[in-house]
């Protein structure tokens, strides 16, 4: 049996770091994580080939060798997901879509005739099946949230590490907390399940063994939701440090109640931990009412993150803007707070009401809902009727992301993390790439660029005076922050 995987390409948008990238020589941020897993789960004697259309075309012959496609992504990867699924249509070849794009809007996708809906540990069985006698039902839909301890090591040997700025791995799915405009809960459910630490481990060990050296993207959607077996885990991780020495530190996300377990964010940064997002989305107190962010109510959230980067830890920030209870002078609390509180990373996005979420259901109650979400978070574009001035929201949101990615502002809020950050835990070797990237980058932001030039080497000569440890920290944020600033300019 001969299948190809192809993962669709990622507009243009904060996170793609496409400007970074070429700066780095690297084709893609992360790899598809999903379908790699998916892979390992088909019999080994199956002829398997990935397409990751970040790192290179898809060609019709790739296409016509197939038996059958599959095709994964997320909401933001719709409009390649279309073209992809039309090209297999085009050439008579049978596509299997799952993944979070597919499973809440598979509706949107009348030219693909079979879908995985769900988690496909307790389908995948059925579905190979179904492949070797040539039967493929349309539809195969998971009950219940799978033991993800049955999800096999992925197959890092059907793609080039190489190619990308990071790795991947996950240790559990779901989140405890139920905010309104997230879908988390609605694709992974409010109990979180985790592997056995051991599983990590052997993936890790797996990435080393491919020679991966650098940062690996814990991808869970709220790292410490189960905070028992986090804590297993990252004694397995010190352990592992100790014993094999790996040049591999990680990057994740987190709910902001991390900082009320200092004996969970101190082990992060013993195992490694350099870096962690944390979904703030707003200053106002009444809009986290109005969403159920209960996590983040009832605390001083400047505080928090600062106790987090004296940890060790860089915080990322997510953001939002257009809730019913924003006050007219939103913007303005945003680009305060995020400037006091060293949020370098700082990704602020239009409320978007997400499939099958709470948000999305109350917005049709209420008449309110206007058209389906792009996936996009850079987007300056409402999915429904606000309750303040639409024009004053997207105008309001263009103008806060270019004034927190003009070098003025942004070069402070570096000074500001720097002021507080601690930089603790094992070391992770600057690889090749990571060099070329710096010095690539301060030859732009340096030399090349007039805007900003002045700002960049006032921090340069500063930190190096003050903080010398920490220059690597503010010139790779210093050249990543040329990223940010083109998209911010392009919105």
């Amino acid at each position: 049996m001969n299948v190809l995987l192809v993962y669709p390409r990622a507009p243009e948008s904060f996170w793609s770091h496409s400007h970074t990238l070429k700066l780095a020589g690297k084709k893609s941020l992360l790899p598809p994580l999903g379908l790699l897993t998916v892979a390992a789960m088909l019999p080994s004697e199956w002829t398997l080939r990935l397409i990751d259309l970040g790192v290179c075309e898809l060609e019709d012959c790739h296409i016509r060798e197939a038996d059958y496609v599959f095709l994964s992504g997320m909401i933001v990867h719709k409009e390649s997901a279309h073209e992809v699924a039309r090209r297999c249509a085009a050439l008579g070849k049978p596509v299997i879509a799952g993944g979070p794009l597919f499973t809440t809007g598979y509706r949107e996708f009348p030219e693909i005739s079979h879908f995985v809906l769900g988690e496909a540990e307790d389908l995948i069985d059925t579905l190979v099946a179904d492949m070797q006698r040539g039967f493929v039902q349309p539809m195969y839909r998971a009950d219940s949230f799978p033991d993800v301890r049955k999800s096999p090591i992925p197959r890092w040997d059907l793609v080039n590490p190489e190619d990308y700025v990071n790795l991947s791995v996950q240790f559990s799915r779901g989140c405890p907390f139920e905010c309104e405009f997230c879908d988390i809960t609605v694709l992974n459910g409010r109990v979180p399940r985790t592997k056995e630490p051991a599983q990590i481990v052997a993936e890790l060990d797996a990435m080393r063994q491919a020679g991966w050296e650098g940062l690996v993207f814990m991808v869970d959607d709220n790292f410490i939701g189960n905070k028992k077996y986090v804590r297993a885990l990252l004694a397995d991780l010190l352990a592992w440090h100790e014993r094999v020495k790996p040049s591999i530190g990680f990057v994740t996300e987190a709910s902001i109640n991390l900082v009320d377990y200092p004996d969970l964010y101190e082990s992060m940064v013993q195992a490694g931990f350099k870096r962690v997002f944390i979904g703030i989305e707003t200053p106002s107190a009444e809009s986290l009412k109005e969403c159920g962010k209960v996590q983040n109510l009832d605390r001083d959230l400047v505080e928090s993150v600062k106790t987090l980067q004296r940890a060790g830890l860089e915080v990322m920030g997510g953001f939002i803007v257009g809730f019913d209870s924003d006050p007219p002078d939103i913007f303005v609390q945003q680009f305060e707070f995020i400037q006091r509180s060293g949020i370098v990373v700082a990704m602020v996005g239009l409320l978007t009401a997400m499939p099958e979420t709470a948000l999305q259901k109350r917005l049709v109650r209420e008449g309110r809902m206007l058209a389906a979400t792009s996936g996009n978070n850079t987007e300056a574009v409402l999915n429904f009727v606000p309750r303040l001035d639409r024009d004053m929201l997207t105008s309001g949101y263009r103008g806060v992301m270019r004034r927190l990615y003009e070098p003025g502002a942004y070069y402070e809020r570096i000074r500001v993390l720097l002021d507080a950050l601690e930089p603790r835990g094992p070391k992770v070797r600057m690889k090749s790439f990571r060099l070329k990237m710096y010095f690539k980058g301060l030859w732009l932001i340096g030399v090349q660029q007039r805007g900003g030039r002045a700002h960049f080497w006032r921090l340069f000569l500063s930190t190096l005076v003050k903080y010398p440890r920490k220059l690597k920290t503010a010139v790779a944020l210093s050249v990543v922050g040329h990223h940010f600033r083109q998209v911010a300019g392009s919105l």
